[in-house]
């Protein structure tokens, strides 16, 4: 999933200053999920905000809005009807939510309340843990699902490296290696082998050229 957090309240305050009717836009999915962008989040953001303003003689109004996603029109164009007066939103998706909203309502300005931090997963209740860095070009298979990418602390393709001590990173006894633990993966599965063949480096700047990264399905379009 998508994980998030969200801004400071200072930060968020300052962007809509000026404004003193504005919208706090949830999206139900992903990092409502990760309690930080859903329903009762988008409450819990508008009551700080009316509380703050209304203390000081520059008071708003905050509307409160969720979608089930912020990166589909279909949704997005649910609150479309609701926008009469609204000088501002604050988003609280993802930074893909946020930008696609502001793309769809592109007359309104449009503030982040969410930091957009990783793709992860839930090891346990109230934990969120990075596992991949959306390079485009995955190796899971030669590496026992195990992301080199995310969770090397160098993003090695080919290692461990020689701040590895004992399957710790040299970064801190917190931090594992994860080729260490890619080697103990492919050992249990009998494919140790794998280790030894060589990955190509990653060009990063190639696979940034031409700005946003784009995917079609002709079999999915009307």
């Amino acid at each position: 999933m998508i994980v998030g957090e969200q801004k400071p309240i200072d930060e968020i305050l300052g962007m809509v200053e000026q404004y003193k009717k504005i919208m706090v836009v949830g999206c139900g999915t992903c990092v409502a999920i990760c309690y930080a962008g859903g329903e009762k989040e988008v409450g819990v953001l508008s009551s700080m905000i009316r509380l703050a303003r209304n203390q000081t003689d520059n008071k708003i109004e905050v509307e409160e809005r969720t979608v089930l996603r912020q990166c589909e029109e279909e949704y997005v164009r649910l609150i479309e009807n609701d926008l009469d007066g609204i000088e501002a939103i604050v988003s609280i998706a993802c930074g893909a939510g946020i930008q696609f909203t502001a793309e769809i309502f592109e007359n309104i300005p449009m503030f982040p309340g969410l930091n957009t931090t990783f793709i992860g997963y839930v090891p346990e209740q109230g934990v969120w843990k990075e596992n991949c860095g959306s390079c485009g070009n995955c190796v899971l298979g030669y590496t026992g699902g195990i992301c080199p990418v995310a969770r090397c602390s160098k993003s090695i393709f080919n290692g461990p490296c020689g701040g590895s001590q004992d399957g710790v990173c040299e970064l801190g006894k917190d931090v594992p290696c994860a080729w260490a633990e890619i080697y103990e993966r492919l050992k249990k599965q009998g494919r140790l082998d794998m280790i030894e063949k060589l990955s190509l480096y990653k060009d990063w700047k190639t696979a940034r050229d031409g700005g946003p990264r784009v995917i079609t399905r002709e079999d999915m379009q009307r």
